[in-house]
């Protein structure tokens, strides 16, 4: 075997290589200058960089570039092109924003585009800038941006609890990590600091309430080091990339890793613990990895609970867990090493009292000289005395081996010897010696490494009493025999050990595939399901061949509580009902953690409650019952269970939603059915109406004046009439608004004039009730659709006229309140109903369910429409009057000056 072949690279990753690389060769370069406040010089720095590039023959386009006033910022745009902004409207004001259909179509080299986490204003292609860049980086344009610290949606928390203060614009962590450089622009504190005093960062004004709020210099400090270490995260993430690209094996002591090396002795949590203290005194983070060979996978299962015990203290301590299989402890434990950039190895100190055991720890420094070892002591107050127990690394004592392989081994060499010595006269005594070695070989495939050595020792001894003259003796007449013996005992011993370790890497490899298999199949079996049940029976059988174990899902209802599923012919498969403790069931569902058996939460539990936590919410439990009672996964096991939930919980989402969008689209075809259905009722209950109205004022006003019984029939028609019209006209409206088919008039107007108009409209509806108007004499003009907002109105007034007994008052006012202006329409009639606030507002629902009173349900779902669509939101509430009120906002805005309108007027 070639030494260097297991550092060949793997040929799907070299094509994955080779594809990210032609991707990324298509893509433009983002260059991100990082800092970790305004004013460090991020925006000089990238300006400078602009003007290099122009120097050496580029020419680079500035996107946008925010100076905040700062003179020396604002000269390194001298002799650069600027890209003209764009300029939209909004709210009555004028936004200058980056132009970026103007800087696709003109497609420099290099483009800066300053500010990466800002916000554009409503109207823009994307609400993020972030997003313009990804754009242009799409389209091979080079991108130098800047960004604080405080604007990684990772860090924003922390930064909000540090400063006090959380900003809202935030860049993924992905657009950060994708950069293809990161400059770091660092400033300390006290420089800082110095910059604002002298008016370099913000204006005077801005400055002084700055150094009172965000620029303390102990905000500035941890700042720093924030943006330092999130710096050195991205550097690191760097140098294991090019490691890998590279096939770099040595490892580079640029940081400070720590790797723990656990044993199966009784020391072992003292090594944990040690490591623990060590990594949180070196800063730094640490990995735990416990090596499983053929012989450790032979323990006994006390002794394996307790390595896995060890393991999960190791990974409550904050520590990277793994179990690795290999015959070499020490190249496995290289090995995670050099493929994490690992510096540092710490392991116990061995005990053995065998010097031949002591092997581990020399091995390492053989194997990596540059690699730091450190050896942790045993402890002061040993614990309790296990059987076979040793030291912490590795060298584990030898366990208990049962007696029948070892007589099997030696009654297959006594028996080959008997068989060979009938063919004594035929067969060389070479030959002979080829038979004991594949007896050897079989005995290791089939027992292992132990009884291979005990079939190597009798395979020699029965070829020396059968064979060697003189025969039936073990004294040896040639003195070359001697090496004969000596030859094969360390072939056979030889042959026997690489046996045993192929036979326990095929065992391990075939473990893994078993695993992959499993998740592979479990992962196409939920492509398919289209209903819950279908996941809970996938979800039953890949447990119970995966893990030996039987499961059932708990899955929440409306009000989040679990409850058991429903029993089927399948139901057998999981655990009995009684078994099941929704208690703990329904702790690990409201809490998103594991419970139950094998965890620090009621361990003496009989099951293994695991969350199914999907990406929105979670989903359900999984408990599962151990068909032996006991529990014991390594980590890898339990990262498949986990992989395994995972899977499921999406597939319910799946499913969920699944089933949502198919009953959002069942609403929406009947939503549209039912518009339809209303806008072709009502165009052709117009005209008929519309003439109904028209004749029955005829016959009121015609000559010769109807007798008073038809006067009163006559007026009677006409009244029906108009009210079927209002009827027609609500849902003609209702289709329209619903359909997008209304166009709005939006222009700056008085209140008090559109609510003196709803009044004059309403005057029939209100001749029996009081009337009052409360506007303050300083309410500025809003911006509105003043025909659409008078229909709103007159809705509310004709409803709140409607349910109120005749002398009732109803009382309109407005009040302006920050960036909204508040309308109420209230009364004191009997109120609406508890818990209808918001029932009211759908279509065809009224006040009454039986009522005499005309109306079809459709006035509030018209106001909400109408309101909706000019950006605000309507609401009902108890009024202060004691009966009725509904409350609508419309967004302030910024009104025009009234010299600027009255010269439009003029003009006009």
């Amino acid at each position: 075997m070639m030494p260097h072949d297991d550092q060949r690279p793997d040929p799907d990753a070299l094509l994955a290589q080779l594809r990210e690389q032609d991707r990324r060769a298509a893509r433009g370069r983002l260059r991100i200058y990082f800092g970790a406040s305004a004013g460090v010089g991020k925006t000089y720095a990238m300006l400078q960089e602009a003007r290099k590039l122009q120097r050496d023959g580029a020419a680079p386009l500035v996107g946008v570039i925010e100076t905040h006033g700062r003179t020396e910022t604002a000269r390194l745009l001298d002799g650069l092109e600027l890209l003209p902004r764009r300029r939209i409207d909004y709210r009555g004001k004028t936004l200058d924003e980056f132009d970026l259909d103007a800087a696709l179509a003109r497609a420099p080299g290099v483009i800066l585009v300053d500010e990466l986490a800002h916000s554009n204003a409503p109207g823009s292609r994307h609400p993020k800038r972030w997003q313009d860049v990804e754009e242009l980086l799409a389209a091979g344009i080079d991108v130098l941006t800047t960004v604080n610290v405080q604007h990684l949606e990772s860090l924003n928390d922390v930064v909000g609890g540090i400063a006090g203060i959380r900003v809202a614009e935030t860049v993924p962590d992905r657009v950060f990590d994708s950069a293809d450089e990161i400059v770091m622009v660092d400033l300390t504190a006290d420089a800082l600091l110095a910059r604002l005093k002298e008016g370099k960062v913000y204006q005077p004004q801005q400055a002084e309430r700055a150094a009172g709020n965000f620029f303390r210099k102990g905000n500035l400090i941890a700042l720093r080091e924030l943006a330092l270490r999130r710096t050195a995260d991205r550097v690191e993430g760097d140098v294991r990339a090019w490691r890998e690209a590279q096939s770099i094996d040595a490892i580079w002591k640029t940081g400070a890793g720590l790797l723990v090396c656990l044993g199966p002795g009784s020391h072992a949590e003292h090594v944990v613990r040690s490591s623990a203290r060590m990594a949180s005194q070196l800063g730094t983070a640490w990995h735990a990895v416990y090596v499983e060979t053929a012989r450790l996978g032979k323990l006994p299962e006390t002794a394996r609970v307790r390595i896995m015990d060890t393991l999960k203290l190791a990974h409550s301590l904050g520590a990277t867990t793994a179990v690795l299989s290999g015959e070499d402890i020490a190249a496995s434990t290289l090995d995670y090493a050099r493929d994490h950039n690992l510096s540092r190895i710490a392991l116990g100190r061995d005990g053995s009292r065998w010097p031949w055991r002591r092997r581990t720890a020399r091995r390492l420094a053989r194997l990596a000289p540059g690699v730091d070892l450190i050896e942790i002591g045993q402890p002061a107050v040993p614990p309790a005395a296990v059987s076979g127990a040793t030291a912490a690394t590795g060298a584990a004592a030898e366990p208990g081996q049962p007696l029948l392989p070892h007589a099997l081994a030696a009654g297959a060499s006594l028996l080959t010897a008997l068989v060979a010595t009938p063919l004594r006269p035929w067969l060389d005594l070479a030959n002979i010696v080829m038979l004991f070695l594949l007896v050897v070989l079989l005995v290791a495939m089939r027992f292992g490494r132990a009884p291979s050595v005990t079939a190597t020792c009798v395979g020699v001894a029965s070829f020396d009493f059968f064979f060697v003259p003189p025969r039936f003796d073990f004294a040896v007449s040639d003195v070359q025999y001697l090496i004969t013996f000596a030859v094969m005992l360390a072939v056979g011993l030889i042959t026997g050990h690489l046996t045993a370790g192929l036979r326990f890497q095929a065992r391990v490899a075939a473990q893994r595939e078993r695993r992959v298999r499993a998740l592979y199949e479990f992962a196409r079996e939920l492509s398919g399901a289209l209903a819950a049940s279908q996941v809970f029976e996938s979800s039953r059988a890949v447990i119970q061949n995966a893990f030996g174990a039987r499961a059932t899902l708990l899955v929440p209802d409306a009000d989040g509580r679990l409850g058991m599923p429903p029993t089927d012919d399948g139901g057998a498969t999981g655990p009995a009902p009684g078994n099941v403790d929704l208690g703990i069931a329904q702790w690990a569902y409201d809490h998103a953690q594991p419970a139950g058996l094998g965890t620090d939460t009621l361990p003496a539990c009989p099951l293994f409650y695991l969350p199914l936590v999907a990406p929105m919410r979670t989903r359900g439990v999984l408990a599962i019952e151990p068909e032996g009672g006991r529990w014991v996964l390594i980590p890898e096991q339990r990262r498949q269970l986990d992989a395994l939930a995972a899977l499921a919980a999406i597939a319910l989402e799946r499913v969920h939603y699944v089933e949502v969008a198919q009953a959002a689209l069942v609403n929406m075809e009947s939503e549209r059915l039912r518009n339809s259905l209303l806008a072709a009722l009502s165009h052709d209950l117009r005209t008929p109406l519309t003439a109904l109205v028209g004749l029955s004022e005829s016959l009121l006003r015609g000559e010769p004046v109807l007798p008073d019984k038809s006067q009163a029939l006559a007026q009677a028609l006409h009244d029906e009439a108009v009210r079927m019209g209002t009827l027609v006209a609500n849902l003609l409206d209702m289709a329209r608004i619903e359909s997008g088919e209304v166009r709005f008039n939006l222009e700056w107007q008085a209140l008090e004039e559109v609510v003196g108009s709803a009044l004059r409209a309403c005057g029939a509806a209100l001749r029996q009730h009081t009337v009052t108007v409360r506007l303050p004499p300083d309410m500025p003009l809003v911006r509105f659709d003043a025909v659409l907002i008078e229909r709103v109105l007159c809705n509310l007034v004709e409803n709140a006229a409607k349910y109120t007994p005749a002398g009732s008052r109803i009382e309109i006012s407005a009040l302006a309140r920050g960036a909204w202006i508040d309308v109420t329409v209230s009364d004191d009639g009997p109120g609406l109903r508890a818990g209808s606030e918001e029932a009211i507002f759908e279509k065809f629902t009224r006040g009454e369910r039986e009522s005499a009173l005309p109306g079809v349900g459709l006035g509030l779902a018209i106001c909400r429409a109408i309101i909706g669509a000019h950006g605000g939101m309507i609401r009902a509430c108890a009024s202060t009057l004691g009966g009725a009120g509904f409350v609508f906002s419309l967004p302030a805005g910024s009104p025009p000056e009234l010299d600027l309108l009255s010269m439009e007027t003029n003009d006009a």
